[in-house]
């Protein structure tokens, strides 16, 4: 649990530095949520 909480808090901080457009925001959360489905498993 503690490594999914970890994966969450690194992918919302990256999400949030990298995306400069609503396209890239849609395909950074895209990855986000595809990345949480992986580690969960």
């Amino acid at each position: 649990m503690k490594k999914l909480t970890l994966a969450l808090a690194l992918l919302g901080a990256l999400t949030i530095a990298a995306c400069n457009t609503v396209s890239g925001a849609g395909d950074d959360l895209q990855s986000a949520s595809n990345a949480v489905e992986n580690e969960m498993d």
